[in-house]
């Protein structure tokens, strides 16, 4: 069989990922904090890049006026650069002049002047001052607990067995039990284990069982009370062990505790007031009393460090209309240094004026990313606030449903690009900071045609249970028919799902005697 050769022509469609496309969708889907890591590194990296020192113009003065000298602004910037690039900066040095007093973005021409919502399009042509622009008297408001450290239990515990008077024998076996606790403060293995593991066979005085059992006693005075217990029930009789003998209804806790745990722990307060001779304004008491203790001592110590947020957009009512505008604290504001463009000569090839150029056109791109970035960011989060204007002025019972679709169509994109908007970029709004992604959900239908959002069903349920009866609390079959009073229909099976979602203890943990 003979292979012929031949020349065929054939039309197609591909997109292709330019380099400024890649960087443009990159920076989108930046969270704040590597925004500004990002930003940074194209400072170090492009000379041609610079923060623009702040103008000092009054922020609360005439917003049209400033909004008009900033579009002329931005047009007089799109002219000066495409005369650099057909002329060179050398050759048009006078153009230059009065650089420093215009705006660093472009002009907006695709997104529509009239929308439901305000906008500060403000916020498209500058971002924020460097952080060195905030007032001294801020930058050690909160030292303490930006810079502390945070303390282990176990950090604790050792501390204490330093200071407390204990032979070397008895010392190593309390640091194998302090090495044995887990975060919670509870043993994680035997006394017979913690015994086996330090026995020396070669020993002429071997570990004894009863040492063991005696540097746990005195561990279990440490700080926090209830450390070094085996189960719930020893954990609450340590911490009751360690109130002073007058408090009232501590005999009584303690013996509900020792004898009648399990009645407790299923909340049959009948059969607990029966066996334990209690009345109930006197079981009332003692489970107050109960309650004040921990369960979990060592969470007290062992903490996570707070996770700060910094909100990306934020929203205000004024005059009746909800505004939305950019965080000016999120990024500092860059533009193109205007001395080294300069040098750059038209014709020139040679290599440092070959390397400018380039950085010159890197720069650009890099600034037309990030107003591309700061554009979406704001079309997307005025559509949301559009849609979400019931939230903003009730509440989340208010919350309508919505997804992803419903913007990128609002807003003529597709919805990847409308998902990695809303992926770690926060909102702040009068009732908290909420990141873009809590306000879409999903919608169950309605009796009278309508829909409602799972988010505001989850606010409904949490009022039900908050409101319930603490002697009968209400099941999810009956806060599935009281749902379905208001005319939303949804299943026991969804009220379960949506309970647990938020944490919520079933009906039978719920139960309280007052």
């Amino acid at each position: 069989m003979v292979m012929k050769a031949s020349l065929q022509l054939k039309l197609g469609q591909s997109l292709t990922m330019t380099p400024q496309l890649q960087q443009a969708i990159r920076l989108l889907q930046l969270s704040t904090l590597d925004l500004q890591q990002e930003i940074q590194q194209a400072l170090d990296s492009n000379p041609l890049l610079e923060v623009a020192e702040d103008d000092g113009h009054d922020g609360d003065g005439d917003h049209e006026t400033e909004h008009n000298d900033r579009e002329q602004a931005a047009k007089d910037n799109d002219r000066e650069q495409r005369e650099l690039d057909d002329a060179g900066a050398s050759d048009n040095e006078e153009h230059w002049e009065g650089a420093d007093e215009r705006s660093d973005w472009s002009e907006n021409t695709d997104i529509p002047d009239d929308l439901p919502v305000d906008t500060a399009w403000d916020d498209i042509y500058q971002s924020a001052p460097t952080s060195a622009s905030r007032p001294d008297d801020e930058d050690d408001s909160d030292f303490e607990s930006r810079n502390s450290v945070t303390e282990t239990l176990q950090d604790h515990l050792l501390w204490q067995l330093n200071l407390t008077p204990m032979s070397d024998r008895d010392r190593v076996v309390a640091q194998s039990l302090i090495d044995a606790l887990d975060p919670h403060g509870y043993l994680t293995i035997s006394l017979e284990e913690v015994h086996l593991g330090l026995l020396d066979e070669s020993d002429d005085d071997p570990l004894e069982m009863d040492e063991v059992e005696a540097v746990l006693h005195r561990l279990q005075h440490f700080d926090p009370p209830g450390v070094f217990c085996r189960d719930l029930q020893e954990c609450l009789l340590l911490q009751l062990r360690q109130l002073p003998a007058d408090t009232p209804w501590l005999a009584q806790a303690k013996q509900v505790i020792s004898q009648y745990m399990n009645l407790l722990g299923n909340r049959d307060y009948a059969q607990l007031m029966r066996r334990s001779r209690l009345k109930e304004d006197q079981l009332k008491h003692v489970l107050a009393l109960i309650t004040t203790l921990n369960p979990r001592p060592g969470n007290a110590l062992d903490q996570a460090e707070p996770d700060y947020v910094v909100p990306d957009v934020i929203v205000r009512k004024i005059k009746g209309r909800w505004l939305v505008e950019l965080n000016p604290e999120i990024a500092p504001r860059i533009r193109v240094n205007v001395g080294y463009a300069s040098l750059i000569r038209r014709g020139d090839s040679s290599a440092d004026n070959t390397y400018l150029r380039d950085q010159l056109q890197e720069a650009r791109w890099f600034i037309k990313s990030l107003q591309s970035r700061n554009e979406t960011l704001l079309k997307v989060a005025t559509r949301i606030v559009e849609h979400q204007q019931g939230f903003l002025d009730h509440g989340e019972e208010a919350m309508k449903p919505l997804i992803l679709s419903d913007i990128a169509q609002a807003v003529e994109m597709h919805e990847s690009t409308i998902s990695r908007v809303t992926t770690q970029k926060y909102m702040h709004t009068p009732r908290g900071i909420f990141e873009l992604k809590y306000f879409f959900s999903s919608h169950v239908s309605t009796d009278e045609g309508g829909e409602a959002s799972s988010t505001a069903i989850r606010a409904m349920i949490k009022k039900l249970i908050a409101a319930e009866n603490a002697k009968k609390p209400l099941s999810d079959s009956k806060i599935a028919a009281m749902l379905g009073g208001d005319g939303i229909q949804v299943a026991r099976r969804t009220v379960a799902k949506y309970r647990e979602a938020m944490n919520i203890p079933p009906s039978n943990e719920r139960k309280r005697l007052v």
